[in-house]
């Protein structure tokens, strides 16, 4: 008796529509967690108890390198940039290649600074010391050295800066003492790190932490001018 009513063609189309987007968002959802799961379990969380922070002038093509002692007679420098629980995260050498890429070009990179991390901290002393590997001017280098303890706050050890007279010059920046949350007697009394790595005495010289004269050094020969622990 009555005719049916046809459904108007673009209420159909609408419906095909909204049903279709519906599916990609849904698709759309899926592939994301999909990408994120693999992200999560390969993430890696950096952790350090400690950082020693070297710097010098920017665009200064003198070459400084690192030296730090740990409790248990490991030495990290430039030739060992990971002893104990100890990383050297990059050995600057002033200018000499030190360019990074932006926008798919080398540009110079004008900052100088060396950066060890600590994994983890053991009670005993350590020693930071500086070296002027390689002087291209006759002027003293300003050197700014920072250790700074990270747990469970931010603790500044130590925050100073030191001039380098020349190649070779060795510098004790500092001496401190760990004894569990508490950091003691900071010194700076001269303590050779460039002798005790020529050592023949022990893995990576470290065995002969013990006892070196300190004075200034020869970076090249590791041999002491002058001076007494």
């Amino acid at each position: 008796m009555f005719e049916e009513e046809q459904e108007p063609e673009f209420e159909i189309f609408s419906s095909l529509l909204f049903n279709s987007l519906k599916a990609i968002t849904f698709m759309f959802f899926i592939s994301f967690a999909m990408i994120n799961k693999p992200a999560e379990s390969g993430k890696v969380d950096p952790k350090a108890e400690m950082l020693i922070t070297v710097t010098w002038p920017d665009n200064n093509e003198d070459d400084v390198d690192t030296y730090v002692l740990d409790p248990a007679g490991n030495i990290v420098w430039y030739n060992q940039r990971e002893a104990g629980l100890m990383h050297l995260d990059r050995d600057d050498r002033g200018m000499f290649k030190d360019v990074i890429l932006f926008n798919g070009a080398e540009v110079s990179n004008p900052l100088n600074q060396e950066i060890v991390s600590f994994r983890g901290l053991e009670d005993g002393e350590y020693v930071v010391n500086i070296v002027h590997y390689i002087a291209n001017g006759t002027a003293p280098l300003p050197v700014s050295v920072k250790v700074e303890k990270l747990n469970p706050s931010v603790q500044v050890i130590y925050y100073q800066t030191l001039n380098l007279k020349g190649t070779g010059d060795e510098v004790t920046a500092v001496r401190f003492t760990l004894k569990g949350a508490d950091v003691v007697d900071v010194g700076n009394s001269p303590k050779s790190l460039v002798e005790l790595t020529r050592s023949a005495g022990g893995k990576d010289g470290g065995a002969a932490a013990g006892g070196s004269s300190g004075g200034h050094i020869d970076a090249a020969t590791g041999q002491v001018i002058g001076g007494a622990q």
